[in-house]
């Protein structure tokens, strides 16, 4: 990593890093994985809220940006998805980090939004369309 990098710059390795978990299920999905091997089907009834659709492409995500691990199973035809040693490192490290800070942190968060009162339509839009 370039140590000179400019933490908002296009080019910055902060910004892939952060497009790893930038979809509202990946952290979910990587930390229900930090438990070890599970079923897609067990993932989805583990996981409070999440689709059938949006965690298929979840996973697909994850697969294809090597932090998860697809295991196939030809005797039984099952599927199962592990964390890869890439996914476990984010996983196990600034994501277990990140909640740690969020439990600590969640009345003052809470506060502040009930304090400014929820973003307007404009700010919705404006950024869901930078997420995109």
């Amino acid at each position: 990593m370039n140590d000179n990098c400019t933490p908002f710059a296009a080019d910055c390795a902060v910004r892939p890093a952060v497009e790893l978990i930038a979809h509202t299920w990946d952290p979910v999905v990587l930390m229900a994985l930090r438990a070890g091997r599970r079923r897609r089907i067990d993932l989805l009834e583990g996981i409070a809220g999440v689709s059938d659709k949006v965690l298929t492409q979840t996973l697909r995500r994850l697969h294809a940006n090597g932090l998860i691990t697809r295991i196939t199973t030809p005797t039984d035809r099952s599927v199962a998805y592990e964390l890869s040693e890439l996914g476990a490192g984010l996983a196990d490290g600034p994501l277990t980090a990140l909640g740690r800070w969020a439990i600590d942190h969640a009345d003052q968060v809470l506060a502040a939004q009930e304090q400014h009162g929820p973003p307007s339509t404009t700010e919705r839009r404006a950024t869901s369309l930078d997420s995109e």
